[in-house]
């Protein structure tokens, strides 16, 4: 019974080490500050799943935060364009085929998820930013698929 046990976990082992691999939490603060300025996922990730925490206690109509994936040459002009798009749509563009995944605009205390699919960016050079207005600046780093 042990030897089939631990068949069935070394089995499972991989698929189990691959989920959690492909799952990224990061935080953010009342002080305009991601908690990482890089995220890193393994290549064999077909999907991965973003989860944003607010660890401060400001609300979001005043320190608000979201998590946006952009090619990084695109990144100061979706962040221009993002702030126009207002509160109603977290900040983000409708439709804009520059903005690859995106969370919701969170406030403190609270938390929100994005789960995407990194099949089709695994050679592009990504950058992920804050697009509540003003924190781009300072809330932005690297995603990187290696």
């Amino acid at each position: 019974m042990r030897v089939l046990m631990l068949a069935l976990v070394m089995l499972f082992l991989p698929v189990l080490a691959q989920a959690s691999s492909c799952e990224l939490s990061i935080d953010s603060t009342d002080q305009m500050r991601y908690s990482k300025a890089e995220l890193t996922v393994p290549s064999d990730c077909e999907t991965v799943t973003l989860t944003l925490n607010h660890t401060g206690s400001l609300p979001k109509t005043t320190m608000g935060h979201n998590w946006v994936l952009v090619e990084t040459d695109q990144l100061s002009a979706l962040a221009k364009d993002a702030m126009a798009a207002g509160p109603a749509n977290n900040y983000v563009p409708s439709d804009d085929e520059r903005v690859l995944a995106a969370t919701e605009l969170v406030g403190g205390g609270e938390s929100t998820s994005v789960e995407f699919s990194v099949a089709d960016l695994k050679d592009k050079d990504l950058s992920f930013f804050c697009s509540f207005p003003g924190h781009f600046a300072l809330m932005k780093g690297k995603f990187i698929i290696e």
